[in-house]
């Protein structure tokens, strides 16, 4: 069993003894812990705080557990119930909440389930504030209200109508470019709120021929759910036998888009940001945009050349949302199919993502294979190293630092490694057991040889 504590909320495996497995009372004391955290922050009234979970198969039980808790510390609770993560996060601010819970473990398998926290913006918790709820569970810092006190529990199904309405009024999307298109598209979401969620946004946005593929929201995860190219083979299968002009997958949460081309091959889950990128700044020249330290170049590449600035951020949501507000940058995201659109909302957004796509899809007038062909060619290797607890990290992360000395080295996350046009990034997982190892080339021949060089420097750090 495995139970991660981290700044930004709490991931485990489900069952097994407390503090060991996300058990019933690890969630009631997680929760406790962050409602004591609202109530404190509330300034007048009664707080209230959004709940929404993705389907995976504990997400029943852990959804009770979280809004009964909630309410026996005096917080109102709006629960999403089925909801995806975007939707979670634009919901607290549409409904004037203090704060949201995710019961997600995003692409992490079915066996996962982990608590999100979200604060009155609808953002990610920070570090600082992170670090004091961690301080608040470990020492149980909670007390329950009396029953005159207990907060009132409502159900909102209408959270992603919402979130569909303010997609459909952005200036990057348009609805007669892509029904004139008639684009014939397959959907995999891996049996998650993308199942019901996605294909609602397509026929809102005029699609008539949807192929749904592992659609059904019942939490039997029909195949790995992180959308890599290894794990969409059924969807790059159904793509070619239903002549679609493009297949695409979200993960669980629907925070985070791939594409399959209409040939079958991947889009490049690095390219979804790019992408929808590139069309937003053809609307803003000299905008600027924020990726982090493990994401593809191309984002600079085409940023520059419409005349504005790229910064590289340190992984995760949070420290790209910190410096996309810092640069005032207009579009940003991750590597793993995750767009932040600032005019939207500060979370990662595959549904917006899949809106801006299709526009830009349907006004360039040509196949999917053509648009990612008109990008900088680059390709990233993602490699993993499970750790085992005798592993110091810190100093094998250490020891690869000094070993490449000689190279360009940024250490502001992990460690990144600069060769020329090439790179590697390595860092400590913040949601698994891992350490991950991304390189990047012109060619992805080369990626995974640079990739396999540093691995196997690794392991003989490990092995002395």
């Amino acid at each position: 069993m495995t139970l991660i504590k981290s700044i930004s909320g709490f991931r485990g495996t489900i069952g097994g003894k407390p503090n060991d497995g996300l058990t019933p009372l690890d969630i009631v004391k997680f929760t406790s812990a962050y409602g004591s955290w609202i109530i404190k922050n509330t300034k007048t009234g009664t707080a209230s705080v959004v709940v929404g979970r993705d389907a995976r198969l504990s997400g029943l039980m852990v959804n009770n557990i979280v809004c009964g808790t909630l309410m026996g510390l005096g917080i109102d609770v709006f629960d999403l119930d089925l909801s995806t993560t975007p939707t979670v996060e634009m919901a607290v601010t549409e409904l004037k909440a203090n704060g949201g819970i995710i019961l997600t473990a995003s692409h992490n398998p079915k066996q996962w389930n982990a608590l999100k926290l979200l604060n009155s913006k609808g953002e990610f918790i920070s570090e600082e504030e992170g670090k004091y709820i961690l301080e608040i569970a470990d020492k149980e810092d909670f007390s329950y209200c009396e029953v005159g006190a207990l907060g009132k529990y409502t159900k909102r199904d209408d959270m992603l109508q919402k979130h569909f309405e303010k997609i459909l009024k952005l200036p990057y999307v348009d609805i007669k470019a892509i029904a004139v298109a008639d684009l014939v598209i397959s959907v995999d979401a891996v049996n998650s709120c993308g199942g019901f969620a996605v294909p609602l946004l397509l026929e809102a946005l005029g699609v008539k021929k949807i192929h749904k593929l592992y659609c059904e929201p019942d939490g039997n995860f029909a195949h790995n759910p992180e959308p890599l190219p290894e794990h969409l083979k059924d969807l790059s299968a159904v793509v070619i036998k239903t002549k679609s002009h493009v297949g695409i997958s979200v993960d669980p949460d629907v925070d985070r888009l791939a594409m399959v081309c209409e040939d079958g091959e991947m889009f490049g889950e690095e390219y979804t940001l790019v992408a929808v990128a590139d069309y937003v700044l053809k609307q803003h020249k000299g905008g600027n945009t924020v990726s982090n330290l493990s994401s593809t170049r191309a984002l600079r590449d085409i940023t520059e050349k419409n005349g504005g600035k790229y910064s590289a951020s340190a992984v995760g949501e949070v420290n790209v949302v910190t410096m996309m507000k810092e640069t005032k940058a207009i579009i940003g995201g991750e590597g793993n199919g995750g767009i932040i659109l600032p005019e939207l909302h500060y979370g990662r957004d595959a549904l917006v993502g899949i809106a801006i796509f299709l526009t830009h899809l349907a006004k360039y007038g040509k196949s999917v294979s053509s648009l990612r062909a008109s990008y900088p060619n680059y390709y990233i290797s993602k490699n993993k190293i499970e750790l085992t607890p005798e592993i110091n990290v810190d100093k094998v992360l250490e020891s690869v630092k000094n070993k490449y000395s000689k190279q360009p080295v940024n250490t502001v996350d992990g460690v990144k490694i600069e060769f020329d046009k090439e790179w590697v990034h390595l860092r400590k997982s913040n949601t698994e057991p891992i350490i991950r190892i991304y390189s990047e080339s012109e060619t992805l021949a080369t990626a995974e040889t640079l990739a396999k060089k540093i691995i196997s420097d690794i392991k003989e750090i490990i092995k002395n």
